[in-house]
């Protein structure tokens, strides 16, 4: 699913865009990926004839904001996709058509995403329920090895906590722990200080280096304008389950027990 730089592309290329834009009309053709104010011309007021100040990303959502402050949440989950076409698409689930004739789609093959419309306050709520975000330079390396030292969990599993780091995915903990030399089974309690600034500083090096590239692209990610990232290229154990270790040439190993997510790691590197 679309991870931190995934949706930190799709919400620079929008920002980019839509600045400015003003949604003249709604078609809702999927209304059950729609949560909370329902997204119908009756409500209007709430976003029509608004000006889009920004967008932007908070976790793994792409966040539009309005001039009134309201703002739709897309959080697109596995196959969710926010796409800048005129183009009839067989998925589309939301449409918005913009007053300059531009049309913003929300599609979705599966339809797991939301789209939700959020009052300031509501958005505000949603977004202190969520953890820091780890390329924030406020979230220092201490801070950081205190939220890993105050669980007993996994520390891949905690990696992947919304409520304690917001953003990261299944594949960057993969990517991220593989650099720091820390195995994603071990506790997150049992992480050094040290080790932590070392996490938290290759985290920060493979979200960058992803979002530089536009992201990760297997099958479904696109960016908004329809294409794909480029850093599937650059993946050092995410997907590469059985072959041979880039570092020492072991064989990487996989597990599905945490989360039930694929885990592949090196029985060597990782500690």
């Amino acid at each position: 699913m679309p991870e931190l730089p995934e949706t930190e592309t799709i919400a620079r290329d929008l920002d980019a865009a839509l600045r400015g834009a003003i949604i003249r009309t709604t078609t809702v053709a999927r209304a059950d990926v729609v949560r909370g104010v329902a997204l119908t011309r009756t409500d209007t007021p709430h976003y029509a004839g608004r000006a889009i100040t920004r967008v932007f990303r908070r976790a793994k959502a792409i966040v539009i904001e309005f001039e009134n402050g309201n703002r739709f949440v897309v959080v697109p989950r596995f196959t969710g996709a926010l796409l800048l076409s005129a183009q009839p698409h067989p998925y589309s689930c939301l449409q918005f058509l913009l007053t300059d004739g531009r049309t913003l789609q929300y599609v979705d093959i599966r339809r797991l995403g939301t789209v939700s419309l959020l009052t300031p306050e509501a958005f505000a709520a949603w977004s202190e329920a969520l953890g820091p975000e780890p390329l924030d330079p406020a979230l220092t390396a201490e801070a950081f090895s205190g939220i890993l030292r105050g669980s007993r969990r996994a520390v891949k599993t905690l990696l992947m906590d919304q409520k304690r780091l917001a953003g990261v995915g299944n594949i960057y903990a993969n990517e991220a722990l593989f650099r720091a030399g820390i195995r994603p089974a071990r506790r997150a309690e049992r992480v050094t200080r040290a080790e932590a600034a070392t996490l938290l500083a290759v985290l920060r090096a493979v979200l960058s280096e992803s979002i530089a590239l536009r992201g990760t692209t297997f099958r479904d990610f696109q960016d908004a304008y329809g294409n794909r990232g480029g850093f599937a290229t650059q993946l050092q154990v995410y997907g590469r389950a059985g072959q041979p270790c880039l570092s020492c040439g072991a064989v990487l190993e996989e597990t599905h027990r945490l989360e039930g997510r694929s885990t592949v790691w090196c029985r060597a590197c990782q500690k």
